[in-house]
């Protein structure tokens, strides 16, 4: 629970999104419709780096 806590539920509802993301993706690359897999794979990638971003902008750098 104090890792919950520390790392913030929306961390967590989000990384879990990701991971969900990324399991879709290799389901869809596996079943052979590739270029749906990369396109959704790119999602994942790119949530995270507009988190960063914004948390970078709240925190004042």
């Amino acid at each position: 629970m104090n890792f919950i806590k520390k790392l913030g539920l929306a961390n967590i509802l989000l990384l879990v999104l990701c991971g969900l993301i990324i399991g879709v993706s290799e389901y869809l690359f596996l079943r052979g419709d590739q270029l749906h897999a990369i396109f959704i794979g790119l999602w994942a990638p790119t949530l995270l780096l507009i988190v960063i971003f914004i948390k970078q902008i709240k925190n004042g750098r």
